[in-house]
């Protein structure tokens, strides 16, 4: 990825330390190529997995980090070999902006399961200079790593598709949950778990949301449109739902028993892992062995699954619900996702903050 000009001082919020403070932090984005995108952000949504990456939980943070990898923008250069994009276009960047290129993943379009993917933030560029997110004014991307926004999908609604959003979608088309009728949890229901709902009633599935408690039972059926509602702690009613189960898409990112998920699956059930949960988690065999169930996981899409989400939720008017906030009120933000205090995903007006000036 050659130099093709002088690199160009940006503006973002970054984490200084462990303790997960951003504030305004000025950098040099790294030289466009001839195949990358300059993106203008417009928006960036919130993750808890940019909690995790900003407090070091994972042991492997750099800092100073700017976070952010739901990115929505708009192209404002390209490299002369880009022909995907023109300048003007709506795109989107989720979480990571490189790869290999050359090993088995990468040649069958599984590129966020290359070894050597590059993570949007916190990370190594190809040239050697870190990767910074989309809490910032400006990123550089290679194009592969670039989407489409459609026409008819608010930016800001395009945002937690680019990661939330295409965390559910990709396995739910992977292991067949879309035939209609199909009965699918949804366990825990924070910014992937909503989504989730949204997605599965979109393929037609009967949708159960499982929770810890029944405050949000109001929400998830009559506004989400959840089919049914599972209070986990209710040992009666999950008895009567044992075995009911096609599939459960498990979101919660902290350590939880698996048990009394598992056991709501039906014969050859699967018990799908999305949350990125920092330590080991349990379970006995027999409830895998005496059901021919399964424990599977997936991370994120592939660039043509994003793709194929944002274009999916455009075209069935799946809109995620969303709490706009600016980045003077980001650490605030950060504060009340821990405490799970968002309905159910924060989007940061980025433009709005004007950075650059």
């Amino acid at each position: 990825m050659g130099s093709l000009e002088t690199e160009k001082t940006v503006t973002g919020y970054a984490a200084r330390d462990s303790s997960g403070h951003l504030s305004p932090y000025t950098y040099n984005l790294r030289k466009k190529g001839p195949e990358d995108v300059i993106v203008k952000v417009i928006y960036c949504g919130i993750c808890h997995s940019d909690l995790v990456q900003m407090r070091n939980e994972m042991g492997m943070s750099h800092y100073p980090m700017v976070p952010g990898h739901e990115v929505v923008g708009i192209v404002t250069e390209i490299g002369s070999e880009v022909k995907k994009f023109k300048v003007g276009e709506h795109v989107g960047v989720g979480c990571i902006v490189g790869s290999c290129r050359s090993c088995g993943n990468c040649n069958q379009s599984m590129e966020q399961y290359c070894s050597k993917r590059i993570w949007t933030y916190n990370d190594v560029n190809h040239d050697g200079t870190p990767t910074q997110g989309g809490f910032a004014s400006s990123m550089v991307v290679d194009q592969m790593f670039v989407v489409r926004i459609p026409e008819n999908l608010p930016l800001e609604q395009a945002a937690p598709l680019l990661c939330a959003g295409v965390t559910v979608f990709s396995p739910m088309k992977h292991f067949a949950m879309t035939e209609p009728g199909k009965k699918c949890g949804i366990l825990g229901l924070g910014g992937v778990g909503h989504m989730g709902v949204k997605i599965a009633k979109a393929f037609g599935l009967h949708v159960t949301v499982i929770s810890s408690s029944d405050k949000k039972k109001e929400e998830a059926m009559e506004v989400l449109g959840a089919d049914a509602y599972l209070v986990s702690k209710d040992t009666e009613k999950m008895m009567e739902a044992a075995e009911s189960l096609d599939y459960i898409m498990d979101t919660i990112p902290v350590a939880h028993p698996l048990e009394p998920y598992l056991a709501l699956l039906k014969t050859n059930g699967k018990l799908v892992m999305l949350g990125v949960v920092p330590e080991p988690l349990h379970f006995v065999t027999p409830l895998l062995i005496l059901g021919r169930r399964s424990i599977a996981g997936s991370f994120i899409g592939s660039m043509e699954e994003t793709q194929e989400t944002l274009d999916f939720c455009a075209e069935k008017k799946v809109s995620s619900m969303i709490e706009v906030v600016g980045l003077d009120y980001i650490n605030t933000a950060m504060e009340r996702l821990e405490k799970n205090d968002v309905r159910y995903r924060f989007v940061v007006d980025v433009a709005a903050s004007k950075l650059d000036n």
